[in-house]
């Protein structure tokens, strides 16, 4: 699971029933401290997630069509949460002993 950020929407007239009715959204992967990094990803969202929205990504295809209730399904990244606050309390920045 990754954290990401909001960052566009897909519009798309032609789609696979499945995606009928749901929204497809952009997202940047963020560290805990907020930063992006990493590749864009096309996520379906389940959540009612927004632009600007802190959110919770499943990037793995099972999982995502288990969430959908659908084995068949063309999914593999879905938007499953959407994030008040990252608390980080351990500094990954830190060396190692």
């Amino acid at each position: 699971m990754t954290a990401g950020k909001v960052i566009g929407s897909v519009v798309s007239t032609v789609k696979h029933p499945i995606l009928k009715g749901r929204k497809i959204l952009l997202v940047k992967p963020v560290k805990p401290d907020g930063t992006a990094y990493g590749k864009i990803m096309v996520a379906l969202d389940t959540v009612q997630a927004g632009e600007g929205d802190t959110v919770l990504v499943m990037d793995e295809g099972n999982s995502g069509r288990l969430i959908l209730g659908d084995k068949t399904a063309p999914v593999r990244t879905v938007i499953v949460g959407i994030v008040d606050k990252i608390e980080n309390t351990v500094n990954i920045n830190r060396k190692q002993k």
